[in-house]
């Protein structure tokens, strides 16, 4: 706790504000905003805060755009906080990253990578459930930033002198004690990607000063380097990868699953145990297919029924809707799932139930369109011989017409096979009855 997270995420901040151009550091004199800090010996964030706007950009690599989120957390092991505070921080946050920064001082400790093998238990349990696959690694990258970096004659700062430290670190040797070699092997195990960046000491004024406001002056000529290197290191449209889970890449929507899956189970006053984040996150991970699913399902049906389309026969009808479920289940085996089958067939009769329920609903769409199709013929015929630019009729020519009009606004109606069944299909013929006997009176006044 207390090595200045908020203060390096509000240096990303400026990065993707000022999106990425070379001066994006800013003025020397400019004070620092964004995720609230200071310095001092206190905590100051408490939790988990996330900023609220995402940045998109776009990987040069694949073309695709990335929705980048800043995820702010507080310290570890402070004063203030129990393991329990500290485990479900860093759990959480892990979970919801693709990249996760796990900020040091000075340099790695043995307790350092003790924390990591606790706080990430939830991986191991994950590969060895029964629908793991072992080529997909629980986590993406984890990257080790390591402040006030002294040994510069040992490892140069940045990521290349990071990274040459840490294999040092992670090194599995034969004389260490079985506890230490697991260590080494659940971090390699549990992450796709562990980096390591050096960054040298801020200076004098950023350690000591309770009036510094972030400003490029105030640093270590060295600090600033590092910053600036630093920041793209993460950031850069290169390095930016989707958050996966289980192999299937989140949407922004998919977030907001995990978040309601991990919050209900961290409600409890005991930490809950790496299985139950297992269940919270294949809950999450079906429930995200499931939403994809029905909207596939509603897409597929809204290109033929939807607000701004036309009276569609039954057998046509019928077909489409067998035509959008096929392309919607699909869609849901096709999502790669934790849980299991017996979980996953759960909430594939989810998807069954709500695509029939939908189908009812466009049953009536397309039916109140062929209620709509028979009124509009049965006031077309009547506006021939009665409309506004019309003489006056008598009033047996009148009933005559207006029968003539009927028929043909019934025999419109009655051409086509009428989903939902004989219920349904009278309960709209009534309406149209009904209508015709309105705008029958409605005639009579003009006349």
């Amino acid at each position: 706790f207390r090595k200045g997270k908020s203060f390096l995420l509000d240096w990303f901040l400026r990065y993707l504000m000022n999106d990425a151009d070379s001066d994006w550091m800013g003025n020397a004199d400019e004070e620092l905003t964004g995720f609230k800090w200071r310095g001092g010996a206190n905590r100051e964030t408490s939790g988990i805060w996330m900023w609220g706007q995402p940045f998109l950009k776009t990987n040069p690599k694949t073309g695709k755009k990335v929705a980048i989120l800043l995820m702010d957390t507080q310290g570890t092991f402070d004063n203030q906080s129990i393991v329990r505070d500290s485990a479900t921080i860093f759990a959480l946050s892990t979970m919801l990253s693709s990249i996760q920064v796990y900020n040091i001082s000075q340099q790695i400790q043995e307790d350092d990578l003790q924390y990591l093998h606790l706080f990430t238990d939830y991986g191991r349990l994950a590969m060895q459930s029964e629908d793991a696959d072992i080529s997909v690694k629980p986590f993406q990258r984890l990257e080790i930033l390591i402040r006030d970096w002294a040994f510069e004659y040992e490892y140069a700062l940045g990521s290349e002198g990071g990274k040459k430290y840490l294999d040092s670190i992670l090194e599995i040797k034969e004389t260490q004690h079985e506890e230490l070699q697991e260590v080494r092997k659940h971090i390699s195990n549990c992450f796709e990607d562990v980096g390591c960046f050096l960054l040298p000491y801020p200076g004098r004024k950023v350690a000591s000063k309770p009036d510094f406001q972030g400003k490029l002056l105030d640093m270590d000529p060295d600090f600033v380097d590092g910053l600036r290197n630093l920041v793209p290191y993460y950031l850069g449209e290169s390095c930016l990868k989707p958050k996966q889970i289980g192999g299937q890449i989140l949407k922004g929507k998919d977030l907001l699953h995990y978040f309601k899956s991990y919050m209900a189970i961290y409600q409890q006053d005991e930490l809950p145990e790496p299985k139950t984040m297992l269940r919270a996150t294949a809950e999450a991970n079906n429930l995200a297919a499931l939403a994809a699913a029905q909207e596939k399902y509603v897409e597929e049906m809204e290109k033929r029924v939807g607000g701004d389309k036309g009276y569609i026969n039954e057998t046509d009808l019928t077909t489409h809707h067998a035509e959008a479920m096929d392309k919607a289940e699909n869609l849901f085996n096709t999502c790669k799932k934790l849980g299991g089958s017996e979980l996953s067939s759960q909430y594939l009769a989810k998807l069954l139930t709500y695509m029939e329920d939908q189908y009812t609903h466009y049953i009536k769409i397309n039916k109140s369109k062929k209620l709509a199709a028979a009124q509009e013929k049965y006031v077309e015929e009547m506006e021939k011989r009665v409309g506004g630019d019309k003489g006056y009729v008598n009033e047996t020519d009148l009933e005559t017409h207006h029968a003539q009009a009927m028929d043909k606004a019934e025999n419109l109606f009655n051409t086509c096979k009428k989903l939902g069944g004989s219920k349904l299909s009278s309960q709209y013929l009534a309406k149209l009855l009904t209508y015709m006997e309105d705008q029958y009176t409605h005639y009579i006044k003009i006349n």
